[in-house]
């Protein structure tokens, strides 16, 4: 079995090419990044995963992602080996990407560094006034 599942950030906009053809197929390429759970001193607190979504899944990515975006990615891992400049033969592991979707709303982001708390000092969030005839336990 080889299934990959991770949820992290774009590390940057993702890149996206159209193969040639009579039915061009979106290809996209981006990268996230996801946080360890255990961190040690001297290590990264994340690993980096470049991933690959084709036809609609690449199409959505054009589309909705940016940098900065969470989202849960699944998938498989796929290696992919080439020579370098140097005449060297590298590896390199890639995510083919199956399945992704956001793991955060939209302006998830811009509204915790916006958001004010709304409790007094008694740490009770205060109601506004006339609000009651909206609210459904009432």
């Amino acid at each position: 079995m080889n299934k990959f599942i991770a949820m992290g950030r774009l590390t940057k906009d993702p890149e996206v090419r159209y193969s040639q053809g009579a039915t061009p197929t979106a290809v996209a390429n981006f990268s996230i990044a996801v946080d360890r759970r255990f961190k040690r001193e001297g290590e990264p607190d994340a690993d980096f995963f470049n991933c690959t979504a084709f036809g609609k899944q690449g199409e959505f990515v054009e589309k909705y992602l940016k940098k900065g975006i969470k989202v849960v990615v699944c998938g498989r891992v796929q290696n992919e080996t080439y020579t370098n400049k140097e005449g060297q033969k590298v590896t390199q592991t890639k995510v083919m990407v199956e399945e992704i979707e956001f793991a955060e709303s939209k302006n998830a982001g811009e509204q915790k560094t916006e958001q004010k708390p709304m409790t007094g000092n008694d740490g009770f969030m205060s109601i506004p006034d006339g609000i009651a005839e909206e609210l459904p336990f009432n």
